[in-house]
């Protein structure tokens, strides 16, 4: 009979580096029943299948409490991962901060001892500095009993004792109190990295007001169920997703998306949870629970992506798993080497062995990777640019080219009017006339048609007993001066002789990859009107930074070849047309050979080439599609949100490459001033969370990261844009933003 298992969520306090989520992985693995465990030392928690016939909670529980951490229950959702923070204590308030206050005063109390009566100040400094080590030599004793023998804790432990041994009590206090602040330092860091996080979960008001028996009462966001009605007042954040019933105003979606241009809702728009309402009432009939809905499914996203270990990061893993022992071995001899060969003495060279064992601690090596990642996939959620995962990161930055969609990428998706030539009247009479036959139609053209005469608010004609199409060619209405046709111009020529002067416009029209219809009144020519999907407002300054950034763009479609060739001429970019989808897959594998290819499309049509790239993007703007499918969403839905993803790449990317030479550089020049006898034991610690420090503080500047870094010196930028993390912070007590705070922004 299989073994039954149930899904075991905990957020584990105290885990604030890469060697802690590995310790208690390790640990875990070793537990009968136990399958799937994902550490994520960056959102604090742990998930794993758990078969409690074998192993039970409460084992779990008291193997993680064993190794030093605090494990605590955690439940999914928006509402659940607010009160996960709200229950953080803050750094200062930790087992770690206690630790170090602990150590400081022994250290603090020696020294007076030492001061006030010198003949027992060395008894002072050992009994303090054992005293010190018991908590740390007991979570050595632990992580070797549960399969990690060479932690962190365990050189600390051993250098500490050869210290003692060798009558360094002083010093080896002194080592144990700055390896508490190393510690207390970390546990900061790993809360300033998770603030990344918080500040989307802070996006989603705790309050909502919703109408309930013919009143408006206000509930707690977290009770909200699909169907309920919200009254989203101005400067109200939206409590969930939903659509708009009743009123018309502008909302700024750059909480979510990043784009920071208030975006117009009217009935039957879609709006996002924690956006904020700018300048009228609106009802809103919630269609997405606070658990699911796009804020809290972007925070589990961001929080699955983030624990997925990237290329760089499970190499610096394996290494570490080997740099220990051997950290330790050559510790070992040095320590007896010189004097068993050359008869040195004993006490300077185990002294100089326990500096190097102090040394070789591989903390700042191991975080320096996943702290970069974290940082960089942090930094881009909060500008609507949602990573999944550390290896798609790394991807990002070794791409050389990167191939586009036309329809709904690189093109709004649906056609617009760009012409109007009236033969005979005026272009507002000929554009009237042709809605009023159209009016109603579903075909795009016939559509593109209605809402440009809308747009321009022009009396549209009224017909009289409805409209007949004749399918593929033309749509005919009974207005009051007659029938009126609309169709293309293979039906005009079959009704009448169209002048050559008239014909070659059209044509030139259509060579600029546009669709041109013809409208007739009877058998005469009242004009034409060209419609053409036409290019993102950002298309062509998106497309330069790619160019700036040294990638090939090159734009891949399934529409006929004199289309794409005209919009790709005026975006400036290569173009493959009349691709089937299979064909698509082939000109990725030829693009492949050449180096990394991202695919950017919008998530549904271009699947296939989007698992097929080395990397996909999809641009969906918050949909659920965009979210699900690809490698990247791109929930601002623009062209230049694809340079801004490549420069976090590759900022990423340098960043860790600083990072690890940071820590071996110190690391090298330490050991070095050790050999020679210049570097102390508590200078070697110190070195070693000088490093980490080091190492933490340069992957937190990637939360700085602007879009303005995505575009080289002269490249035209695309709009600044706002995003989460500007956003994060202005969530007042009432859960109202005024629309001057929501344009204003904070620094990252």
């Amino acid at each position: 009979m299989a073994a039954k298992t149930e899904p075991l969520k905990l957020r584990v306090d105290g885990m604030d580096c890469g060697s802690c989520a590995l310790k208690i992985e390790t640990a875990l693995s070793r537990l009968p029943g136990t399958e799937e465990i994902s550490v994520n030392h960056t959102a604090g928690s742990v998930t794993l299948q758990l078969d409690e016939r074998q192993t039970t909670r409460r084992n779990i529980e008291d193997t993680i409490r064993s190794l030093g951490y605090v494990p605590q229950a955690r439940d999914d959702g928006a509402s659940a991962a607010i009160g996960d923070e709200a229950a953080e204590l803050p750094w200062w308030r930790a087992r770690n901060a206690r630790f170090a206050a602990a150590t400081g005063l022994l250290l603090a109390l020696a020294f007076a001892i030492a001061f006030f009566v010198p003949a027992i100040g060395e008894w002072a400094f050992a009994i303090a500095a054992v005293v010190g080590l018991v908590p740390i030599g007991s979570r050595a004793l632990s992580g070797a009993r549960h399969g990690t023998p060479f932690s962190i804790e365990t050189l600390m432990t051993v250098a500490a004792l050869g210290a003692l041994v060798i009558g360094e009590s002083a010093e080896a206090l002194v080592v144990i109190f700055l390896f508490s602040v190393g510690e207390l330092l970390e546990s900061f860091a790993a809360q300033r990295a998770r603030a990344g996080i918080k500040s989307l979960i802070d996006l989603i008001p705790r309050r909502a007001r919703v109408e309930r028996d013919g009143s408006v009462v206000e509930i707690s966001a977290s009770d909200l169920e699909i169907g309920d009605i919200a009254i989203v007042r101005p400067g109200d954040r939206i409590p969930s997703d939903g659509e708009v019933i009743d009123g018309v105003s502008e909302v700024d979606e750059s909480p979510v998306t990043g784009e920071s241009v208030p975006v117009l809702k009217e009935e039957g728009a879609a709006v996002f949870a924690g956006s904020v309402n700018a300048n009228a009432l609106l009802r809103v009939r919630i269609t997405r629970t606070a658990q699911d809905n796009t804020i809290a499914r972007i925070v589990h996203l961001v929080e699955e992506a983030q624990g997925a270990k990237a290329p760089t990061a499970r190499f610096i893993d394996r290494f570490s798993r080997y740099y220990t022992p051997a950290a330790m071995v050559v510790s070992a001899l040095i320590m007896v080497t010189p004097p068993l060969l050359v008869g040195a003495e004993w006490s300077t060279w185990i002294y100089r062995g326990l500096a190097v064992l102090l040394i070789a601690c591989p903390c700042a090596l191991v975080i320096s990777t996943p702290a970069a990642i974290a940082s960089g996939l942090a930094a881009g959620a909060r500008r609507g640019l949602l990573i999944k995962g550390g290896a798609a990161l790394e991807e990002l930055g070794r791409v050389k080219t990167i191939a586009f969609d036309k329809t709904g990428t690189l093109t709004e998706g649906r056609p617009k009017v760009t012409d109007i030539v009236a033969i005979s009247g005026d272009d507002a009479d000929l554009l009237a006339r042709a809605a009023a036959v159209e009016a109603g139609s579903s075909h795009p053209l016939g559509s593109a048609i209605t809402a440009a005469a809308e747009q321009k608010s022009l009396d549209i004609p009224r017909v009289f007993g409805g409209s007949q199409a004749v399918p593929g060619k033309a749509v005919t209405a009974r207005l009051k001066e007659g029938f009126v046709s609309v169709g293309s111009p293979r039906y005009a020529a079959e009704q009448m002789t169209i002048p050559v002067d008239i014909a070659q416009r059209m044509k030139s029209l259509e060579d600029e990859g546009k669709t041109v219809v013809v409208v007739l009144e009877a058998k005469a020519l009242l004009g034409f009107i060209a419609l053409r999907d036409e290019p993102r407002e950002d298309a062509v300054s998106g497309l330069a930074s790619l160019s700036a950034l040294g990638l090939h763009s090159v734009m891949l479609t399934g529409d006929n070849a004199r289309t794409a060739a005209a919009i790709a001429g005026t975006l400036g970019i290569t173009a493959k047309s009349e691709l089937m989808p299979d064909a698509k897959l082939d000109e990725i594998g030829n693009l492949r050979k050449a180096g990394g290819v991202a695919m950017v499309g919008d998530g549904i049509n271009d699947a296939p080439a989007l698992a097929a790239a080395s990397v996909g993007i999809a641009m969906g703007g918050g949909t659920d599609v965009a979210l699900e499918t690809a490698d990247v969403a791109l929930l601002k839905n623009r062209v230049s949100g694809v340079a801004e993803t490549i420069a976090l790449s590759r900022a990423t990317m340098g960043n860790i490459w600083q990072n690890i030479a940071i820590a071996l550089g110190l690391k090298a020049i330490f050991l070095a001033t050790t050999l020679t006898g210049t570097t102390t034991l508590w200078m070697a610690i110190l070195a070693d969370t000088g490093a980490t420090v080091l190492v933490t503080a340069n992957a937190l500047r990637l939360l700085r990261f602007s879009s303005s870094q995505a575009v080289p010196s002269g490249t035209a930028a695309a709009p600044a844009e706002n995003g989460v993390g500007q956003r994060g912070a202005l969530q007042s007590t009432d859960d109202r933003v005024t629309p001057s705070e929501a344009n204003k922004g904070e620094a990252a």
